[in-house]
């Protein structure tokens, strides 16, 4: 299974350098992989919130006898566990690949940034829905935006710190 894992990482980091050519001159190569893997778990998040949302909820309230969650809300929170797992193992394997801090530091850090990002998605998605009358999976879709630019500052300086943003602000 190690061998599996460590052949789909390279297959993955193959699959995004190679696209990285004609970006080469103009963004950093983490960046880079940063907006790629980025890009797809963000992709795989939105498409798992249609599904959940449409199909899986069938747009009805998810009564749970103690507390009724709204359908926008309750797909938020099905799809999240899912994201959560590749977007920190796209991170870790793909895009942070030289931070040298230990796994359950970074997965630490990684957590306390999704709770950062989990509260924006939270307030964006309730006022996007409920107080500009957008639908939910616009909505999902204008929030990511929010939500990736504060992922993408904690994540580079905070989960998977490299120290050299430490050795550039000293110099």
């Amino acid at each position: 299974m190690r061998r599996f894992l460590h052949v789909c990482r390279l297959m993955i980091i193959r699959t995004v350098d190679f696209f990285y050519f004609p970006f080469l001159w103009f963004i950093p190569h983490e960046v880079f992989r940063y907006g790629a893997t980025g890009g797809a778990n963000t992709a795989f998040d939105i498409f798992l919130y249609f599904i959940f949302y449409n199909f899986v909820l069938k747009r009805q309230i998810l009564d749970l006898g103690f507390v009724a969650i709204s359908p926008h809300i309750a797909a938020f929170l099905l799809v999240f566990p899912i994201t959560f797992c590749t977007g920190f193992i796209l991170a870790k394997y793909v895009t942070f690949t030289a931070s040298e801090l230990r796994g359950r530091v970074q997965l630490f850090r990684y957590g306390l940034t999704v709770l950062g990002a989990i509260f924006l998605n939270y307030v964006f998605l309730k006022f996007f829905v409920e107080h500009a009358g957008l639908y939910p999976t616009l909505s999902k879709a204008l929030t990511t935006i929010v939500v990736v630019a504060f992922s993408y500052l904690m994540q580079r300086y905070f989960s998977f710190k490299t120290g050299r943003a430490f050795a550039f602000r000293k110099g």
